[in-house]
């Protein structure tokens, strides 16, 4: 459980992904150029995702559903994966809800 840091091979931006209890991840956030970065757009996730109307509910090209959770500048945070219905949408920000707030940060790059 928590936020998972990571540096991509591929690309070599940093990311994190937002992981529950069951360790699913669920919020996974933009690319980042440095460690800094990702360090403050944690500090955005435990800050906004206590507000259920950061979250927006999108659907994708092949009919199901997703999620972003937003700044107050409406600039994307991060993003679920993809669900079948609204209903499992809703529970994933329900999760991304209870355990952003008190997730630790697992630095898994340097």
């Amino acid at each position: 459980m928590g936020f998972d840091v990571f540096k991509s091979e591929k690309n070599g931006k940093y990311y994190f992904n937002l992981k529950a209890k069951n360790s699913q991840v669920i919020l996974a956030s933009q690319g980042y150029a440095d460690i800094s970065g990702v360090k403050t757009g944690i500090a955005s996730v435990k800050r906004n995702a206590a507000n259920k109307d950061n979250f927006v509910i999108k659907n994708s090209t092949n009919g199901k559903v997703f999620f972003n959770l937003v700044a107050g500048n409406n600039q994307v945070i991060g993003h679920s994966q993809v669900y079948a219905s609204k209903d499992g949408a809703n529970r994933g920000i329900a999760s991304v809800q209870e355990n952003a707030k008190d997730a630790e940060v697992n630095m898994m790059a340097d």
